[in-house]
């Protein structure tokens, strides 16, 4: 089973936009089938084979999620993080904004759907 110190090693090396296909290739060849990120405070809950799960730590302050979501708000900031012209925590606080509470990486379908607070999902993408 993979471990939270595989999963950072993997991050440290390829956590960014331009290299996301490569550490969810990476996540997915260490036994890791889906991971769902949470805006709130940029925890990580990671699932694997058999129901096998661990959670990262929160990575930064408490986020409020707005109650209602902006899918045009939410697709510039998405945009904006995909050009590498926002930080990770400028994403997050804009995503919250917009109102999207978390997004899920299927390693198994290099897919990444995002959702908002009533676990409406406003966009899935392919990972490529």
């Amino acid at each position: 089973m993979f471990t939270l110190e595989q999963i950072n090693r993997a991050h440290d090396r390829l956590g960014d936009a331009a290299t996301l296909p490569e550490y969810v290739r990476t996540l997915h060849a260490i036994g890791v089938e889906t991971y769902t990120s949470y805006v709130s405070d940029g925890h990580s809950e990671y699932l694997g084979r058999d129901g096998y799960a661990i959670e990262s730590p929160a990575v930064h302050e408490e986020l409020t999620i707005a109650d209602t979501s902006t899918r045009e708000q939410f697709l510039e900031h998405l945009h904006l993080h995909n050009q590498q012209r926002t930080t990770y925590l400028e994403m997050s606080k804009g995503l919250a904004e917009s109102g999207i509470e978390k997004w899920t990486v299927d390693t198994n379908t290099m897919t990444m759907a995002f959702y908002d607070k009533a676990g409406n999902e406003l966009l899935i993408e392919a990972i490529s």
